[in-house]
């Protein structure tokens, strides 16, 4: 792989705009390879405009040259290019893989954006432990354990979880929990869990449990069913009844969740379902997901996208986004034929490790099952739009309400939060026409400690200084979307000028402010309402306006509080022994499952320390010397 230098166009160049783009391309065409590799577009400013691959590089930017076969589109994006950079590859399916790469990190403006970046959950069988547990996990998956996913939601994964238990009487409490068990708990009472924290199954026993879980994940469940069924059977000619109603519960549990899926009759293991329907000038992209044969849940898309791009180059530009950092599973299937799908095939497989197919089902029950994944894509866009409707009509109303110049595509919400002038923290949510825009949410831990307990005022000042100073340093000519165009702020006029005081001292005086303070006995529907330099007053209690304005003055709100108490949460989740020096993550684990508790630490001997596993006599008396020489 091959970076070639980037380059601008000479300062000397006073052509129009969309002529220094041509310019700024045609510098690197005399050196160009006929290679594969991707190009990356780049604006006076610096911005990534478009990420894009090419089997031959020359030939791919020299179409850029010939502005009179280029769409509107494309001419601005072309009119924007300054400069360019350009990775060579070795193969074109390596340049399919960086350039997903590519627009995961820049996210460019003129590319196909797959907005949704949430990571999916799986069921977790965490190994390591003589009795493993099963648990959700988001994230990473870095730790030792087997996962089983992904999973379209949360709840998709409980109710999974909750058929484990029922099914298969796994354990979910944690490794402290089951340390210091000296009885069964609730779940072995209602027959959700084996109890092997107090012996009531060996661990051979509950190895085969394990081992019958996995089959259920992995799609052998009629093997499972059989093998059940025959156990139930051997029991009761044993007159083992006890055994026997214990099998016949967990033949129920795995009946009632095959009951409920639509897919079992197809033969279909690992797989997604993805459809994409199109409406309004917008795309809305449905993910099944199947594995071991189970419907797992699926997720809804809505793809960033030009209002020409048809379904078939929306899909091939979700694929590679979409599977950037999760395994493909064996076949997908797709409700249109994509552009180069065997390219993309070839590049799955190689980020998979095996073979994944792309299929385009016409007719059969494979077809069947993408037609309802676009029934569900269609109702999904259906809801967007008439909900983006009613927000458009809602900005309209919010605009002419407090005579905004238009109405705002971004609207920023500020609130604090603090335990009587403890942990005190900022929290800023933004809206816009399409709803609230959480991955835009910041938090703004208090730092400054000149601020007295409960300041507001200054809290508020500290929170404006570093958000519009920071974006008036990094975009001081408002070329982004990241301005703007309200401020709503949750309190009264001395709220207001805090925030209006601090915003002048940076040169910011064209932001309109508004401010919402609590109605008398702090009642909903008769908030007063501050703008500068006007009296305070209020809006109908039926007003639709004051409705939405609520409801973002009770977001702010509840992602303040919900930030503090993540701190809360945090300072308690610390251990007595997270002080004691040389004592890590796997030690603290081992005095922890040996004591049952850091106060159990804290409170033993210099010869009962040293008898806990990886705890040698010298650290051993660190430890007892941290405690007691205090």
């Amino acid at each position: 792989m091959t970076i070639l230098e980037q380059d601008s166009i000479p300062e000397e160049h006073s052509e129009k705009p969309l002529a220094k783009g041509v310019a700024a391309i045609r510098l690197h065409l005399a050196t160009m390879p006929a290679a594969p590799g991707v190009y990356r577009m780049v604006d006076e400013r610096g911005d990534v405009l478009y990420v894009g691959k090419a089997k031959s590089l020359k030939a791919r930017l020299t179409s850029y040259t010939n502005t009179r076969q280029l769409s509107q589109r494309i001419r601005r994006m072309v009119a924007r290019t300054r400069s360019l950079t350009v990775v060579t590859t070795h193969t074109e399916v390596e340049a399919l893989l960086l350039e997903a790469n590519l627009i995961k990190r820049f996210r460019p403006h003129y590319n196909i954006l797959l907005k949704d970046d949430k990571t999916f959950p799986y069921v977790r069988v965490e190994l390591g432990h003589p009795f493993p547990r099963v648990t959700k996990h988001r994230g990473a998956r870095t730790d030792k354990g087997e996962y089983f996913g992904p999973f379209a939601s949360a709840g998709a994964v409980a109710k999974t979880l909750n058929v484990l238990q029922r099914a298969f009487l796994l354990r979910t409490c944690t490794d402290s929990v089951f340390a210091s068990r000296s009885r069964p708990c609730l779940l072995y009472q209602i027959k959700r869990c084996s109890a092997p924290c107090v012996g009531r199954i060996s661990e051979k026993e509950y190895a085969a449990l394990i081992a019958d879980a996995r089959d259920f994940m992995t799609g052998r469940s009629q093997r499972l069913k059989e093998a059940l069924s025959e156990r139930m059977l051997a029991a009761s000619e044993y007159l083992d009844f006890e055994s026997a109603a214990i099998y016949r519960d967990r033949l129920k549990a795995l009946s009632h969740v095959q009951q409920h899926q639509d897919i079992n009759n197809l033969r279909l293991g690992d797989a997604d379902v993805i459809a994409a329907h199109q409406d309004g000038g917008e795309t809305c992209v449905q993910v099944f997901f199947i594995r071991g044969g189970h419907n797992w849940g699926n997720r809804a898309f809505f793809p960033r996208h030009d209002k020409g791009d048809g379904a078939a180059a929306v899909l091939t530009a979700f694929l590679s986004q979409f599977y950037e950092d999760k395994t493909p599973p064996y076949d997908i299937l797709l409700s249109d034929d994509v552009e180069e799908a065997a390219l993309i095939a070839e590049a799955l497989s190689t980020r998979a490790g095996h073979t994944v197919k792309l299929n385009t089902p016409k007719r059969g029950q494979r077809r069947n099952l993408v037609e309802m994944a676009l029934a569900n894509a269609k109702a999904s866009l259906e809801r967007r739009l008439a909900e983006s409707s009613t927000q458009a009509k809602l900005l309209d109303a919010l605009a002419e309400t407090f005579g905004l110049e238009a109405p705002p595509r971004r609207i920023e919400v500020y609130d604090n939060s603090h335990i009587s002038g403890t942990k005190a923290l900022g929290a800023m949510i933004v809206a816009g026409p399409e709803g609230f825009e959480k991955n835009s949410y910041r938090k703004f831990n208090i730092r400054s400690d000149d601020i007295a307990p409960g300041d507001d005022f200054a809290m508020m000042r500290e929170v404006m200084s570093r958000r519009f100073g920071r974006l008036a340093k990094e975009d001081p000519n408002r070329d982004t979307a990241a301005w703007p165009d309200l401020v709503l702020i949750d309190g009264g006029l001395g709220q207001l000028n805090a925030v209006r005081a601090t915003l002048a001292d940076l040169g910011i005086e064209d932001v309109p402010l508004i401010a919402i303070a609590k109605g008398q006995d702090r009642n909903a529907g008769r908030e007063d309402f501050y703008l500068p330099d006007r009296a305070p007053f209020k809006l109908d209690p039926n007003s639709p306006v004051l409705y939405y304005v609520q409801r973002l003055r009770d977001e702010a709100h509840r992602f303040a509080i919900g930030g503090n108490r993540a701190r809360r949460l945090k300072d308690a989740r610390k251990s007595l022994l997270d002080a004691v020096p040389g004592i890590g993550p796997r030690r603290k684990r081992a005095l922890l499952l040996h004591f049952g508790s850091a106060q159990a630490v804290a409170n033993a001997g210099i010869n009962d320390l040293a008898a806990a596993p990886g705890v040698s006599r010298a650290t051993a008396k660190v430890i007892y010397d941290f405690f007691h020489d205090r």
